[in-house]
């Protein structure tokens, strides 16, 4: 991993132009929130630009306050970095520049750059073989058969109240409030997480799990107003394999 982190934080900044590629580099993360949850928060966060291939994050005193979000394609980085910039993440505001050099790792999950000719005729094997396995059970992971199509493709948004999604949502819709009814969570979603999604939309008061239920969630805004705005921008965002559903809580 040492590829990737020597000169990040010291190198970029003087004079140094970081080409745009798939690889962010975060840094001014808070530092006491813990690596696997601090992973998945930014996955949750990040994914909303594109798709995410991975996350990395380290334990060691080298690594602290800093992360890596490789993407699948140089467009949606962008997007993010431009988006992100200087977002309050668990109380911190992120700074975010392109990655200055690729990791082995890094090389590996974005498929661009093998050290070894050996080792890239491999690599592509492995990863044919990663494909075929992955893709045909992406549709039964996260996502309703009923909607989730062939090889985990997943529809528009617009059809998702009439197909998939038809079984969980209420019979009769609550009306509009300030309280949302979060749906199709995965199961290591966490109350953290959630705030870290929701409270990009102001207004946000609390966020709460329901533990005997798992995959279901409340979130509170100060008015309707606020709630509305946020269901519109999240609806049907993507946790993991997981679409949220969003609808009006009963009161």
């Amino acid at each position: 991993m040492a590829d990737i982190s020597q000169g990040q934080g010291q190198g970029q900044g003087q004079g140094e132009e970081i080409l745009p590629n798939m690889t962010l580099y975060i840094n001014n993360l808070n530092e006491k929130i813990k690596i696997d949850e601090l992973k998945k928060s930014l996955h949750a966060v990040f994914s909303q630009f594109g798709k995410i291939l991975d996350v990395l994050a380290f334990k060691t005193l080298k690594h602290k306050g800093q992360a890596w979000v490789v993407f699948e394609d140089a467009s949606s980085a962008t997007n993010a970095l431009r988006r992100m910039q200087g977002f309050p993440f668990y109380d911190k505001k992120i700074r975010i520049q392109y990655a200055k050099t690729k990791s082995d790792i890094i090389a590996k999950a974005d498929g661009t750059f093998v050290p070894r000719e050996k080792r890239k005729r491999h690599e592509e094997k492995g990863g044919k073989k990663r494909k075929e396995q992955l893709d045909p059970n992406q549709a039964g992971v996260g996502l309703n058969p009923a909607y989730a199509g062939a090889y985990g493709a997943t529809p528009p948004l617009s059809q998702l109240p009439y197909l998939g999604a038809r079984p969980i949502v209420p019979e009769a819709p609550a009306p509009p409030n300030n309280i949302l009814f979060i749906q199709n969570l995965p199961p290591d979603a966490t109350t953290m997480m959630l705030q870290m999604l929701f409270n990009q939309y102001p207004g946000l008061k609390d966020v709460r799990m329901v533990e005997t239920k798992p995959g279901i969630a409340f979130v509170e805004y100060e008015n309707e107003m606020q709630s509305t705005v946020a269901m519109q921008a999240l609806q049907g965002f993507k946790i993991q394999q997981n679409q949220m559903l969003i609808t009006y809580a009963k009161k």
